[in-house]
């Protein structure tokens, strides 16, 4: 058969791939296979796939491509976090991190000795596993305040990656990593939920367990609340987790510093939420962008306890990262208190080490910057 659209491999979840290589005579079996060669173990060549016939090979030969992106470079921080920076094929650059994590029990004897004083202030543990942080757009559209990937402005206009793109990025750092991979979060550049359906196929790929083969609740999608797509996340029942991004705990606090609350308000992405905490087996994970003398008093701290009640939830606090300097994290005592807010009402709260700032690797620093850290 002839194609005039190249056919890319490397964009197709299993049934697209299985109807593709139908049309060449490859049946189910032989097609998982492929799709396993491809997404497991990055084959870039159809003549890798000695499985399939002479003919078959030679048809998929003149049709079937494999694009990559280029790695521009890699900066290592003192902290082990690496920041990659990739060419897409439209000159536009994106961002992704390797976050390296310890071992789970290496992780609870620490806190443990903490909370028996015989461990003070941050310990650095061995890593023993990764995950990844990878974009899902070519810079973003909603221009949250603090956020330097909001101020970035890609020559060709933000853009949704494709499915390929977004993979490539996971191929790369597992290709180089050390220890195993153990979850991704779509918490780079972009918005995940206005790339929705590539996002969607995305994550499947990777949580096939005849692909990369990485939990589905190990695979994390940040939003700042597309209200419309939480819904549909609720209703598809996906196995991947959710993260709500908050600044605020009112629609008012909020719109200054996440200017989407104009497009979808807290009180109608709070409804979309609730659906989904209704089919979700966990606790939903709010993320809080702690901005000093902005919305780190007991008062919002008591707004937010408002905004949770009757959820299953659990607030991660994540000190601001502003290159501006307009916005500063938040003092430790401002973060005691509102800890002891939450705490008080029962709802869990954890503080995100921000890894990686000197390299610009932290959460609203990807902003295709070239500085600091190691380069390797």
């Amino acid at each position: 058969m002839s194609r005039q659209v190249p056919l890319n491999l490397r964009d197709l979840d299993l049934p697209a791939m299985a109807a593709a290589l139908g049309g060449y005579g490859v049946d189910a079996a032989k097609a998982t296979r492929v799709f396993a060669a491809v997404h497991r173990d990055g084959v870039a060549r159809v003549d890798g796939l000695d499985w399939l016939s002479a003919p078959i090979r030679r048809a998929l030969a003149a049709d079937a491509v494999f694009p990559d992106l280029e790695i521009v470079e890699r900066r290592r921080a003192a902290d082990g976090f690496v920041k990659y920076l990739l060419h897409l094929p439209d000159g536009g650059r994106i961002e992704a991190v390797r976050i390296p994590l310890p071992d789970p029990d290496d992780a609870r004897d620490l806190k443990r000795r903490r909370q028996r004083g015989e461990a003070a202030g941050l310990v650095a543990l061995p890593t023993a596993k990764y995950t990844l942080c990878i974009s899902s757009q070519l810079g973003c559209a909603l221009a949250c305040d603090f956020c330097a990937t909001g101020r970035l402005r890609p020559a060709g206009g933000v853009r949704n990656l494709a499915v390929w793109e977004m993979l490539a990025q996971v191929r790369a750092m597992r290709a180089e990593a050390d220890h195993p991979v153990c979850g991704v979060l779509f918490l780079g550049m972009g918005e995940p939920l206005l790339n929705y359906d590539n996002v969607i196929r995305t994550a499947q790929i990777l949580s096939h367990p005849a692909g990369p083969a990485i939990a589905g609740e190990s695979i994390s999608l940040s939003t700042v609340g597309v209200a419309p797509a939480i819904r549909r996340f609720a209703a598809e029942r996906h196995r991947f987790r959710l993260i709500i991004s908050l600044a605020a705990a009112t629609g008012e606090a909020r719109l200054p510093l996440m200017p989407a609350e104009g497009r979808w308000p807290l009180a109608e992405i709070m409804v979309a939420v609730r659906e989904y905490a209704a089919v979700c087996r966990s606790r939903v994970t709010f993320a809080y962008v702690g901005i000093s003398g902005v919305n780190m008093g007991r008062e919002d701290a008591r707004k937010l306890v408002e905004l949770l009640a009757g959820l299953r939830a659990k607030v991660t606090l994540i000190d601001v990262n502003d290159d501006s300097g307009r916005y500063h994290p938040p003092t430790d005592d401002e973060v005691r208190g509102f800890r002891d807010e939450l705490l008080a009402h029962h709802i869990p709260v954890s503080r995100r080490y921000a890894g990686g700032r000197e390299i610009g690797a932290a959460c609203g620093t990807l902003a295709a910057t070239r500085a600091g850290g190691a380069v390797f």
